[in-house]
Protein backbone atom coordinates (compact mmCIF):
# COMPACT_ATOMS: atom_id res chain seq x y z
CA UNK A 1 0.00 0.00 0.00
CA UNK A 2 1.35 3.76 -0.54
CA UNK A 3 2.26 5.54 2.32
CA UNK A 4 1.66 9.26 2.13
CA UNK A 5 4.50 11.84 2.30
CA UNK A 6 3.12 13.71 5.02
CA UNK A 7 3.38 10.03 7.28
CA UNK A 8 7.13 9.87 5.89
CA UNK A 9 8.05 13.38 7.21
CA UNK A 10 5.66 12.84 10.61
CA UNK A 11 7.69 9.38 10.63
CA UNK A 12 11.18 11.14 9.92
CA UNK A 13 10.34 14.30 12.45
CA UNK A 14 9.35 11.46 15.42
CA UNK A 15 12.43 9.88 14.94
CA UNK A 16 14.51 12.83 15.19
CA UNK A 17 12.70 14.20 18.59
CA UNK A 18 13.57 10.84 19.49
CA UNK A 19 17.61 10.83 18.76
CA UNK A 20 17.75 14.45 20.37
CA UNK A 21 15.82 13.95 23.39
CA UNK A 22 17.64 12.77 26.70
CA UNK A 23 17.47 9.51 27.73
CA UNK A 24 15.75 10.21 30.41
CA UNK A 25 13.08 11.47 28.45
CA UNK A 26 12.51 8.22 26.68
CA UNK A 27 12.13 6.00 29.89
CA UNK A 28 8.56 5.15 31.16
CA UNK A 29 8.17 6.47 34.65
CA UNK A 30 5.42 3.48 35.09
CA UNK A 31 8.58 1.22 34.84
CA UNK A 32 10.93 2.40 36.92
CA UNK A 33 10.74 -0.75 39.10
CA UNK A 34 9.39 0.74 41.99
CA UNK A 35 11.67 3.89 42.05
CA UNK A 36 8.81 6.23 41.95
CA UNK A 37 7.54 5.67 45.45
CA UNK A 38 8.56 8.93 47.65
CA UNK A 39 9.91 6.14 50.64
CA UNK A 40 13.39 4.81 48.18
CA UNK A 41 15.03 7.73 48.70
CA UNK A 42 14.46 7.99 52.37
CA UNK A 43 15.78 4.20 52.61
CA UNK A 44 18.90 4.72 50.39
CA UNK A 45 19.69 7.96 53.02
CA UNK A 46 18.54 6.57 56.03
CA UNK A 47 21.57 3.83 56.14
CA UNK A 48 24.47 6.49 55.27
CA UNK A 49 23.27 9.08 58.03
CA UNK A 50 22.80 6.28 60.72
CA UNK A 51 26.41 5.46 60.03
CA UNK A 52 26.94 8.92 60.32
CA UNK A 53 26.26 9.03 63.25
CA UNK A 54 27.51 6.48 64.35
CA UNK A 55 31.26 7.80 63.86
CA UNK A 56 30.33 10.84 64.81
CA UNK A 57 29.36 9.30 68.76
CA UNK A 58 32.35 7.53 68.56
CA UNK A 59 34.49 10.27 67.44
CA UNK A 60 32.83 12.62 70.01
CA UNK A 61 32.74 10.41 72.66
CA UNK A 62 36.27 8.74 71.91
CA UNK A 63 34.45 5.45 71.60
CA UNK A 64 36.49 2.01 71.03
CA UNK A 65 35.68 2.65 67.09
CA UNK A 66 39.02 5.43 67.21
CA UNK A 67 41.45 2.62 68.29
CA UNK A 68 40.93 0.48 65.05
CA UNK A 69 40.88 4.19 63.29
CA UNK A 70 44.46 4.90 64.45
CA UNK A 71 45.37 1.03 64.04
CA UNK A 72 44.39 1.42 60.11
CA UNK A 73 45.81 4.74 59.51
CA UNK A 74 49.40 3.70 60.94
CA UNK A 75 49.19 0.68 58.47
CA UNK A 76 48.61 3.35 55.62
CA UNK A 77 50.16 6.30 56.46
CA UNK A 78 53.38 7.10 54.06
CA UNK A 79 53.42 10.47 52.44
CA UNK A 80 54.61 11.03 49.48
CA UNK A 81 54.18 12.83 46.88
CA UNK A 82 51.05 10.67 44.44
CA UNK A 83 49.35 10.15 47.70
CA UNK A 84 49.34 14.27 47.88
CA UNK A 85 48.49 14.37 44.14
CA UNK A 86 45.49 12.50 44.48
CA UNK A 87 43.97 14.20 47.47
CA UNK A 88 44.62 17.27 45.39
CA UNK A 89 41.16 15.70 43.56
CA UNK A 90 39.52 16.80 45.78
CA UNK A 91 40.12 20.63 45.94
CA UNK A 92 37.17 22.76 45.15
CA UNK A 93 39.65 24.51 42.56
CA UNK A 94 39.53 20.82 40.96
CA UNK A 95 35.89 19.29 41.76
CA UNK A 96 34.10 22.22 41.35
CA UNK A 97 35.04 22.85 37.63
CA UNK A 98 33.99 19.09 36.19
CA UNK A 99 30.56 19.85 38.34
CA UNK A 100 30.20 22.79 36.23
CA UNK A 101 31.33 21.84 32.89
CA UNK A 102 29.43 18.66 32.82
CA UNK A 103 26.10 20.67 34.10
CA UNK A 104 26.90 23.40 31.39
CA UNK A 105 26.91 20.35 29.00
CA UNK A 106 23.61 19.30 30.02
CA UNK A 107 22.13 22.63 30.16
CA UNK A 108 23.10 23.00 26.30
CA UNK A 109 22.02 19.34 25.33
CA UNK A 110 18.71 20.02 26.87
CA UNK A 111 18.04 23.83 25.64
CA UNK A 112 19.08 22.62 22.19
CA UNK A 113 16.60 19.49 22.16
CA UNK A 114 13.94 21.94 23.05
CA UNK A 115 13.05 19.49 26.37
CA UNK A 116 10.68 21.66 28.43
CA UNK A 117 12.57 22.82 31.91
CA UNK A 118 15.69 22.39 30.33
CA UNK A 119 17.82 24.36 32.79
CA UNK A 120 15.82 22.40 36.04
CA UNK A 121 18.54 19.13 36.53
CA UNK A 122 21.66 20.91 35.27
CA UNK A 123 21.02 23.91 38.27
CA UNK A 124 19.53 20.85 40.50
CA UNK A 125 23.18 18.98 40.15
CA UNK A 126 24.93 22.04 41.52
CA UNK A 127 22.82 22.96 44.90
CA UNK A 128 24.38 19.84 46.83
CA UNK A 129 27.90 21.36 46.03
CA UNK A 130 27.26 24.90 47.06
CA UNK A 131 25.59 23.65 50.62
CA UNK A 132 28.09 21.44 52.00
CA UNK A 133 30.15 23.81 53.01
CA UNK A 134 27.12 24.98 55.51
CA UNK A 135 26.97 21.36 57.03
CA UNK A 136 30.21 20.03 57.06
CA UNK A 137 32.27 23.53 58.77
CA UNK A 138 29.90 23.47 61.58
CA UNK A 139 30.52 19.76 61.74
CA UNK A 140 34.22 20.45 62.30
CA UNK A 141 33.57 23.22 64.41
CA UNK A 142 31.91 21.18 67.03
CA UNK A 143 33.30 17.98 66.67
CA UNK A 144 36.92 19.33 67.29
CA UNK A 145 38.98 16.49 66.18
CA UNK A 146 42.59 16.87 66.01
CA UNK A 147 44.85 15.49 62.86
CA UNK A 148 47.12 12.68 62.52
CA UNK A 149 50.47 12.66 63.76
CA UNK A 150 51.84 14.09 60.61
CA UNK A 151 49.60 17.44 61.00
CA UNK A 152 49.98 19.99 62.72
CA UNK A 153 48.42 20.95 66.17
CA UNK A 154 44.85 21.85 65.74
CA UNK A 155 41.54 20.61 65.35
CA UNK A 156 38.23 20.65 62.66
CA UNK A 157 39.87 17.28 60.57
CA UNK A 158 36.06 15.44 60.90
CA UNK A 159 34.47 14.86 58.83
CA UNK A 160 36.36 15.25 55.67
CA UNK A 161 35.49 18.18 53.51
CA UNK A 162 37.53 17.34 50.73
CA UNK A 163 36.37 13.76 50.63
CA UNK A 164 32.33 15.38 50.49
CA UNK A 165 33.83 17.67 48.18
CA UNK A 166 34.92 14.61 45.43
CA UNK A 167 32.01 12.45 46.01
CA UNK A 168 29.68 15.18 45.76
CA UNK A 169 30.91 17.27 42.82
CA UNK A 170 31.87 14.00 40.82
CA UNK A 171 28.81 12.13 42.11
CA UNK A 172 26.12 15.48 41.30
CA UNK A 173 28.41 15.53 37.67
CA UNK A 174 28.06 11.76 36.55
CA UNK A 175 24.20 12.22 37.84
CA UNK A 176 23.35 14.75 35.41
CA UNK A 177 25.51 13.37 32.74
CA UNK A 178 23.71 10.27 33.29
CA UNK A 179 20.50 11.80 32.10
CA UNK A 180 21.95 11.96 28.39
CA UNK A 181 24.19 9.13 28.21
CA UNK A 182 22.23 6.07 26.10
CA UNK A 183 24.32 3.20 26.11
CA UNK A 184 24.92 0.96 28.94
CA UNK A 185 28.58 1.08 28.60
CA UNK A 186 28.68 4.46 28.51
CA UNK A 187 26.83 4.92 31.66
CA UNK A 188 28.78 2.33 33.38
CA UNK A 189 32.04 4.41 32.46
CA UNK A 190 30.60 7.57 33.89
CA UNK A 191 29.93 5.91 36.88
CA UNK A 192 33.05 4.12 37.43
CA UNK A 193 35.39 7.37 36.44
CA UNK A 194 33.26 8.94 39.66
CA UNK A 195 34.19 5.91 41.91
CA UNK A 196 37.48 5.89 41.05
CA UNK A 197 37.87 9.93 41.22
CA UNK A 198 36.67 9.27 44.96
CA UNK A 199 38.54 6.31 46.10
CA UNK A 200 41.68 7.85 44.88
CA UNK A 201 40.99 11.00 46.85
CA UNK A 202 40.13 8.90 49.91
CA UNK A 203 43.42 7.07 49.65
CA UNK A 204 44.88 10.25 48.79
CA UNK A 205 44.03 11.92 51.69
CA UNK A 206 44.41 8.90 54.40
CA UNK A 207 47.94 7.93 53.30
CA UNK A 208 49.36 11.46 53.20
CA UNK A 209 48.29 11.59 56.73
CA UNK A 210 45.91 14.74 56.16
CA UNK A 211 42.64 12.53 57.35
CA UNK A 212 42.25 9.82 60.07
CA UNK A 213 39.87 6.87 57.78
CA UNK A 214 36.85 7.77 59.80
CA UNK A 215 36.99 11.39 58.64
CA UNK A 216 37.05 10.12 54.91
CA UNK A 217 34.26 7.58 55.79
CA UNK A 218 32.05 10.19 57.60
CA UNK A 219 32.57 12.51 54.04
CA UNK A 220 31.18 9.26 52.22
CA UNK A 221 28.23 9.03 54.36
CA UNK A 222 27.54 12.31 54.17
CA UNK A 223 28.03 12.55 50.50
CA UNK A 224 25.75 10.02 49.91
CA UNK A 225 22.81 11.36 51.63
CA UNK A 226 23.31 14.43 49.54
CA UNK A 227 23.93 12.67 46.27
CA UNK A 228 20.37 10.66 46.91
CA UNK A 229 18.50 13.55 47.53
CA UNK A 230 19.96 15.02 44.43
CA UNK A 231 18.37 11.71 42.51
CA UNK A 232 15.39 12.27 44.10
CA UNK A 233 14.76 15.45 42.98
CA UNK A 234 16.28 14.67 39.14
CA UNK A 235 13.88 11.49 39.17
CA UNK A 236 10.91 14.17 40.00
CA UNK A 237 11.96 16.55 37.47
CA UNK A 238 11.88 13.45 34.73
CA UNK A 239 8.58 12.72 36.30
CA UNK A 240 7.23 16.17 35.36
CA UNK A 241 9.10 16.18 32.47
CA UNK A 242 5.49 17.57 30.37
Amino acid sequence: MPISPDVDRDDAGEHHRRRAAPAWAEADVSRDTGRGSPAWPVLLAGLPALLFALITWQVTGDGPLLDADRRVSRAVLHPDRLSELLSDLGNVEVAVPVLVLAAGYAAWRGRRAGVPRWWGPPAAAVVPAAVLPAVVVPLKDWTHRGGTPVMPPGDGYFPSGHTATAAVAYGAAALVLLLWVRSHRARGAVVTVWGVLVLAVSYGLVRRGYHWPLDVVAGWCLSAVLLVVLRAVLHALHGRRG
